[in-house]
């Protein structure tokens, strides 16, 4: 990748860091790789395209790109400074990131769902790379690799702690996402799509308020504590409920209706939910 985009060749074969200056020669043509890609930067013109939409470069942005993801750089021009991190997935091996990298949810994200800096948290993630360029073109010993590591670590806990930030911030400019989340479920039950298409799933609502699913999910734990998989659940148990109180269907019709084809499925959530097995709170709706 160097070679063809005319970079310097890298210190490490595994692991190789960039900062750019106004413009960044990573081709204008779509590509996808074997490494993991954290970036900073501020375009002036151009577009990035990350998996086919637009990446949303507003203010200071962080990018995280995650191996086999196609992406296109096409005639980027940068206001500032910007860098580059590549990671391939070896350099990871044997250390807990190989694994840990995958609880971190932004690698998922979608375009529009770039990371916003301010200044300070700008000037937070410049000095870890400062200090990983140091030890990058140092010379390298035994403990280049885990203190380079340590401080990917650290941009990477630093970002999950900015994420949460902007959704707080997100929520109170754009209004609570759970409102819209159940707006997006009540509608799928009203257009009838629980019969022609069984249960809703997180990507199904996901896609129909323009999030990708871990984001939507990781929002909705921030504001309910709940994933949107518990939430669909509630939803779900809460319209049982109301239909229970009714006399014009069984249980098995009501677990139908609701896109449950294994009627077991349904007793064991319900009863998760509420404490009590369908045909239980059927009884004592009665008495």
């Amino acid at each position: 990748m160097h070679r063809f985009n005319g970079l310097p060749i890298p210190e490490n074969p595994l692991f190789s860091l960039y900062r750019c200056v106004r413009t960044c020669m990573l081709g204008d043509r779509e590509f996808t790789s074997d490494f993991y890609m954290i970036g900073f930067k501020k375009l002036k013109s151009g577009s990035i395209m990350y998996g086919r939409t637009r990446y949303d470069h507003d203010n200071g942005s962080m990018m995280f790109i995650k191996p086999r993801q196609i992406i296109e750089f096409k005639g980027v021009e940068y206001d500032e400074e910007a860098f580059i991190i590549f990671i391939h997935e070896d350099f990871l091996n044997g250390h807990f990131l190989h694994s840990g990298i995958n609880k971190y949810a932004f690698f998922d994200y979608e375009a529009n769902e770039a990371l916003h800096l301010s200044p300070r948290e700008e000037q937070i993630m410049w000095d870890l790379f400062s200090k990983i360029e140091v030890e990058y073109h140092d010379n390298p010993d035994e403990y280049s690799r885990e203190i380079i590591l340590t401080h990917i670590d650290s941009i990477l806990k630093y970002s999950q702690r900015f994420y949460k930030r902007q959704f707080i911030n997100r929520a109170e400019l754009s209004g609570k996402t759970v409102s819209k989340f159940n707006d997006a479920l009540a509608a799928y039950f009203k257009k009838g799509l629980l019969l022609a298409q069984g249960l809703p799933t997180v990507g199904t609502l996901a896609s129909e308020l323009h999030l990708s699913a871990r984001y939507l999910s990781d929002m909705l734990k921030q504001e309910t504590g709940k994933t949107a998989m518990e939430l669909i659940h509630i939803y779900l148990v809460n319209e049982a409920k109301n239909r229970l109180k009714g006399d014009d269907q069984n249980i098995s019709e009501i677990a139908y209706d609701l896109g449950f084809e294994n009627l077991p499925y349904f007793s064991r959530l319900f009863k998760k939910e509420t404490g009590f097995s369908p045909n239980q709170y059927k009884k004592q709706l009665t008495h």
